[in-house]
């Protein structure tokens, strides 16, 4: 990541951990039209719209973090999480658990 993009991610990781769930979505947004092929901006996205309880955008930003991911284990393993969570939240158990799966490696 360029570093704009690094303080971008930065920022809206003390926004997320201050509860400021909104605010971090706009700060990676922000972050994701200047680098939007980064993983990782699509996965931190991901959690803050799973906290703000918009779980199916959510499940949809893990997805797309998982396709640009490439060998990133830990960054996959942690948007299979965030699926899973939507999924069960969702009532789509059998999907949930497939995804759980996957989030430990399987």
């Amino acid at each position: 990541m360029t570093p704009a993009v690094e303080a971008l991610a930065a920022r809206a990781e003390q926004q997320r951990q201050g509860g400021d769930y909104t605010g971090a979505a706009a700060t990676l947004e922000r972050a994701l039209r200047i680098e939007p092929q980064q993983a990782y901006l699509w996965n931190r996205l991901a959690r803050v719209r799973l906290e703000l309880g918009q779980g199916s955008q959510a499940s949809n930003f893990a997805a797309r973090s998982n396709a640009l991911a490439g060998g990133q284990t830990k960054l996959k393993q942690n948007n299979w999480d965030i699926i899973a969570t939507y999924r069960r939240q969702s009532g789509d158990i059998e999907g949930a658990v497939e995804a759980e799966r996957l989030a430990t490696g399987g």
